[in-house]
């Protein structure tokens, strides 16, 4: 092994091999190594959200990974003595980002269909089979060393899990945001007979006596994570006969097989810092949070997709190397905040104490007035709050942008797919409104995009582009947020908004003026 690169990617993980991915298809000369030859056969995660798959769909990915997801059922939650206390679902579409907002999968082989993807990309080299043991940094780059052979890259991405050698290696520490909790999660294939017998809905036990999770999975995968009592030994639990002692409650061996089980201790971590000098860490590397809202990969992806634009643009010249800095102020906070919310939704799942739970009950089904609302899931992701995002308080700033159906060229497609995912100034003002020079000012960022065009149908340049937008996503935001225009990161969060023309030539000449 030897050579030099841009970035090295240690772990081909999910998070990894999104890294990998992003960067091989910008050109970036990419050396992904794993210590393991193979995808592992079984699944850890089960969960991932529209986020993630319109990154899957921006590097082409969609159509292999849709087959092995389908969309999440709503999650019901029960309390002390059996009573329905909080219900999540998923919004009715039109959904905002063009997917299904929720979704279940199988991790294999959507983990195989990105291997597949990365293995392709004429700028990426893998290397499976070989173990990270050392990094060394200097003024031009870092000294990669593995157990056969070293390499130079400039920068240095980990994404080699909880127990990263990465992290351990550059002295960063965790942080412990204070869960910590023994739990057994059963993966199991269940048969016709099982299936009748199981809920229509995933479902959690807010159990004093022993909370626990059920997920309804793909096809006939099901997925219990199930709270371990004091006295349990946590490797008997992980024996197929610890398993059903704690399944019979639902099913037993005539109605399913086991596929996977193991005992975990669920913990709520992050790391202090998320780079040292050319090195970073994402993923389980940088973070760990309970599983009540299926965020873990989602977490790892989007760390990912917050680094790799912005190495693009410090490798290619177009921004300053202090542009990087701006990945762990923006990421640290997002994954505090949420794991902060699931550790709530988890102190609800958990309560030990008979008392509180039923208290705990009455609080909630008092305060939807008697009868549960259903809350959709996203609204529990925080938006970004500091970091490369225009100043002020705005709301819209640090969203996600929506991606409408538009009308292209071919027909109704998603903005992405004719937009790309580089800078864009989204607007819905017509063409008369936008002061002088502004297009000169938003070629040097990215793309204009004018929604609605000024004439129905669908017009593009190297620039700009003009489209209707066909359900009414794009002009339901915009009436939200209060605004009327939006700059529109790599990543899809929202820079900034604007009101008016005026207001969108001075946010797109601030940012112009920070890249530099």
């Amino acid at each position: 092994m030897n050579g030099d690169y841009d970035v090295v990617v240690v772990g081909f993980g999910p998070s990894g091999a999104v890294a990998a991915a992003l960067l091989g298809q910008a050109g970036v000369r990419t050396l992904v190594v794993d210590r393991t030859d193979e995808v592992y056969p079984k699944p850890r995660a089960i969960a991932l959200d529209h986020e993630i798959m319109r990154v899957f769909q921006n590097l082409g990915l969609a159509d292999a990974v849709s087959p092995h997801c389908e969309p999440f059922t709503p999650s019901e939650y029960y309390g002390a003595d059996g009573r329905l206390i909080k219900r999540l679902a998923t919004v009715e579409p039109p959904y905002p980002l063009g997917h299904t907002p929720s979704m279940v999968f199988t991790q294999p082989p959507v983990e195989a269909a990105l291997r597949r993807h990365v293995q392709a990309l004429p700028a990426v080299d893998v290397v499976l089979g070989r173990r990270f043991t050392g990094v060394e940094q200097d003024a031009e780059g870092a000294t990669v060393h593995f157990d056969a052979g070293a390499v130079r890259a400039r920068y240095v991405i980990g994404c080699d899990g909880a127990s990263s050698a990465v992290r351990d290696a550059v002295g960063i520490t965790l942080e412990d945001l204070e869960f910590d909790e023994p739990w057994l999660v059963v993966d199991v294939q269940v048969n016709d007979k099982g299936l009748a017998r199981l809920p229509t809905t995933s479902v959690q036990y807010c159990e004093p006596a022993r909370p626990c999770t059920y997920v309804i999975g793909p096809g006939n995968h099901r997925r219990w994570e199930i709270s371990l009592l004091p006295g349990e030994d946590p490797a008997y639990m992980a024996t197929e006969e610890g398993a059903w002692s704690v399944l019979r409650r639902w099913i037993g061996p005539g109605d399913a097989t086991l596929w996977r089980q193991a005992s975990y201790r669920f913990h709520a971590l992050v790391a202090r810092e998320w780079r040292a000098g050319r090195v970073f860490i994402a993923g389980d590397a940088a973070h760990q949070q309970p599983p009540f809202l299926g965020q873990g990969m989602c977490q790892g992806v989007r760390d990912v997709v917050n680094l790799t634009w912005k190495l693009r643009a410090v490798l290619g010249g177009e921004a300053p190397d202090s542009l990087l800095d701006t990945y762990a102020v923006e990421r640290r906070e997002h994954v505090r905040r949420l794991t902060t919310r699931i550790k709530e939704i988890g102190a609800v799942i958990c309560e030990r104490d008979p008392a509180r739970a039923q208290a705990r009950d009455m609080a909630l089904i008092d305060a939807a007035g008697g009868t549960i609302r259903t809350v959709p899931r996203q609204d529990i992701i925080p938006p970004l709050m500091e970091g490369l995002l225009a100043s002020g308080s705005r709301a819209g700033t640090g969203t996600l942008f929506p991606q409408p159906r538009v009308n292209g060229p071919a027909g109704p497609a998603l903005l992405d797919e004719l937009a790309g995912t580089g800078w864009r100034i989204v607007t819905d003002l017509r063409t008369a409104q936008l002061p002088p020079g502004l297009l000169a000012r938003a070629e040097r960022i990215g793309m204009l995009i004018s929604i609605p065009s000024d004439a129905a149908g669908f017009s593009s340049g190297p620039h700009r582009m003009q489209a209707d937008e066909l359900d009414g996503v794009l002009a339901r935001w915009f009436a939200r947020h209060g605004c009327h225009a939006a700059v529109v990161r790599p990543d899809h969060y929202v820079h900034g908004v604007a009101d008016d023309g005026q207001g969108l030539y001075d946010l797109v000449a601030g940012l112009a003026d920070t890249l530099q």
